[in-house]
């Protein structure tokens, strides 16, 4: 399956969450997601999205550990090899 990028985060990010109007969401690789105004609800939506377009499981605890879009994107991407 294809990678996962930060272009398909912003998506579903935007699809599970929505997107505060006064953050722009470009160059947020290593930006926290509470600074960018996404709580643990809106990161555990956003999973349920992935993993269900991206036919994955991660783990639970992937909510806490990913704390930026860069380890969110390392974790979904290794989701996505180990499962293909």
């Amino acid at each position: 399956m294809a990678e996962f990028t930060l272009d398909d985060l912003i998506t579903a990010l935007k699809e599970a969450a929505g997107a505060d109007e006064g953050i722009a969401l470009d160059d947020i690789l290593d930006v926290p997601f509470a600074d960018l105004g996404y709580d643990s609800l809106a990161l555990f939506n956003t999973l349920n999205t992935i993993e269900r377009e991206r036919g994955i499981t991660l783990p639970d605890e992937t909510v806490v550990e990913a704390t930026t879009p860069r380890m969110l994107l390392d974790a979904v991407n290794l989701g996505l090899a180990t499962a293909g």
